[in-house]
Formats: C-alpha cells, structure tokens, sequence
C-alpha cells in the first residue's frame, strides 16, 4: 500500500452543517481543532474547509443547496444533511483522542457542548486496554465520543 499523501490520515470522515462556519469556530473553540484550510463559496457558504486535531483531519462543509438550484452542478452534495435537518438522525460518530478527558469535558461543556454521556473509564480487562471517556454532540447535533486512553493492551 502506498502512502497516503503528507498531512493526511489514511481515512478521513466529512461532516455537513446547517451553518458550516459557526461549527468551525466553535469546534476549534470547544474541541480544539485548528482550520488548516477553508473555502467559501458564495453567500458565505462553505464549501470545504479542512479542520486538524493532531494527525488527525475532519472535513466539513454547508448543507447541499435545495433541488433544482441552478449553482449546485454536484447531484449528490444535495442529499447531504446535517442532524438539524434530519430531527437529529446521526448515520456516524467520531472519535476523538485526548490527553485528559474530564478537562476536555469541562472545556467543552462550558462551550455549549451537550454532554450526553459523562466521562466514565471503560476497561476491557488485562489483556485488552482500558479508556475514560465522554460522549457529546455539537451546536447542530453531531455526536462525538471523547476518549483518553489509561492503559494500552499488552504488547502495544
């Protein structure tokens, strides 16, 4: 396998917003990400932007434009939705590695964040690995699970 290009994980995950520039700055604001790249299009629309918690890198962009939009040459960048626009339906999570999960909790609630899950350590025996962690969705409802890893498996 070839390697995947600088600066770039080999998989990625892309998340859609009602309002794709409010959720950049409050994920860099809450969670602690970093916009590495942004594109807007026109009426402030984001189009793309690139957003990095340590190796890691998530996409985001504004919901699709509405059917019959003469601007929208993408059929399938229509269907894209976020929770807001789906009665909070979620089809993924993301995770996210921390170094201290109740800080990263706090900072992120006093940001808004809803917590849903408040941080608890998961331990999955001896043999496997033992975690601390939270779960939470953002301003437009994209849940997100908080992790710091407290033991690795044995041999890792």
């Amino acid at each position: 396998m070839k390697p995947a290009p600088k600066d770039w994980p080999r998989i990625t995950s892309a998340l859609t917003y009602r309002d794709a520039s409010a959720a950049i700055d409050w994920l860099s604001a809450a969670f602690g990400f970093t916009v590495r790249l942004r594109v807007d299009g026109d009426g402030g629309r984001v189009e793309h932007s690139e957003l990095v918690y340590g190796d890691g890198v998530v996409m985001l962009s504004s919901e699709g434009l509405p059917d019959g939009a003469a601007n929208n040459p993408r059929e399938w960048k229509r269907n894209l939705r976020s929770p807001l626009s789906t009665a909070g339906v979620n089809t993924q999570t993301l995770m996210l590695y921390v170094d201290d999960a109740d800080a990263h909790c706090a900072h992120a609630r006093a940001h808004g964040a809803r917590i849903i899950d408040e941080p608890s350590t998961h331990d999955y025996g001896a043999e496997y690995w033992a975690d601390r962690s939270y779960g939470a969705l953002d301003i437009e409802g994209h849940l997100w699970w908080v992790t710091q890893r407290l033991r690795s498996a044995p041999g890792q």
